[in-house]
């Protein structure tokens, strides 16, 4: 292969994740023109912020060689957490009655910090009693999901959806800057702040560093001096704080929660972030990758609604990017090898 060839074969393979997302993009603008409208793109980033902060939260435990399965059930729990506190106070099913309305924030931490705690219990649970990280956050889906049925079916609320939620905190889900379609979302801006604040614990911290070190070599890491056992505890926390926050957006956005909340949202992170790059095997992973991977599954989910596709062939689609997206990271890691 000459030297141009090569350049341009990497080049490929180094954005191979924004062409398949661009001509994604043009394929549906060729058949509906109307796809390309300021709303259209407002609608598919508005339905994406959760699903990006959901993600990010993820890749913290994928690029270190692990997998989080209590991803979906975290979200639900927080979103039901967040949710019972902020109804009206006239709202005839409300989940505690006789109490004061509280300050928005305090609702909201409280389940951030819930959230934090199911990503703690994971982190100990792989890194104190090293149990594989599928079997751990395995045990803890099912714990979190119980738990979260229990206060779910709590007198007086008993399993009914819980709507009626203050206008405060919808607004977090469907208010925005400005008017009309050239508005944007608060949702889209805390995924965006999100997003830097990732980039930057990836990027600039020590804690990044250590993260793809682990990923890449645990028992490099070990010798380096690396404690691993402490920074799988804090990557672990903070992915279950990210699903946490994300838990909160989604019951403001939507309106309502219920203990079904979140159901498989992890398996569409993991498909995302591989999708966007980041190596089954670990130790790779990047930001703008991962929000690319999202936006390519929001884009199929939208669009292919948008010109009428039926949605089984939708889930096809799907299946056949994650498959070759997982064929395309094995393919790299063999020929590194």
């Amino acid at each position: 292969m000459s030297l141009d060839a090569r350049k341009s074969y990497d080049f490929l393979m180094q954005h191979a994740i924004y062409i398949v997302l661009i001509g994604l993009i043009i394929v549906i603008a060729i058949y509906d023109p109307r796809f390309m409208s300021v709303t259209t793109i407002r609608d598919i980033l508005l339905q994406s912020s959760t699903r990006a902060i959901i993600a990010l939260g993820a890749a913290f435990v994928l690029i270190t060689g692990g997998v989080d399965l209590s991803t979906g059930r975290v979200v639900g729990l927080t979103a039901v957490l967040s949710a019972s506190m902020l109804q009206v106070a006239d709202y005839s099913r409300r989940f505690y009655p006789d109490m004061p309305d509280l300050p928005l924030w305090l609702p909201i931490m409280l389940a951030i910090l819930a959230g934090l705690l199911v990503g703690v219990i994971n982190g100990t649970i792989v890194a104190k009693f090293s149990v594989p990280p599928f079997i751990a956050t395995l045990g803890t889906m099912v714990m979190v999901y119980g738990v979260n049925s229990i206060y779910f079916d709590m007198k007086p609320n008993e399993s009914q959806p819980i709507g009626g939620l203050r206008s405060d905190f919808t607004e977090l889900g469907s208010g925005a800057f400005g008017t009309g379609e050239y508005s944007v979302p608060y949702i889209v801006i805390i995924a965006i702040v999100i997003s830097i604040l990732v980039w930057v614990i990836f990027s600039k911290t020590r804690l990044g560093k250590n993260m793809y070190a682990i990923g890449g070599n645990v028992h490099a890491a070990i010798v380096s001096g690396i404690n691993v056992e402490r920074n799988l505890l804090y990557l672990y926390a903070i992915a279950g704080a990210l699903y946490g926050l994300a838990g909160v957006l989604e019951a403001a956005r939507t309106g309502g929660a219920t203990n079904n909340y979140g159901n498989m949202y992890e398996l569409d992170a993991i498909a995302a972030c591989v999708v966007g790059g980041v190596s089954t095997a670990g130790g790779i992973g990047t930001v703008p990758g991962i929000l690319a991977g999202v936006l390519i599954f929001g884009v199929i989910n939208y669009g292919l609604t948008f010109i009428g596709i039926n949605p089984y062939w939708q889930l096809i689609i799907k299946g056949l990017i994650i498959v070759a997206a997982v064929a395309f990271d094995i393919r790299k890691y063999l020929n590194k090898k």
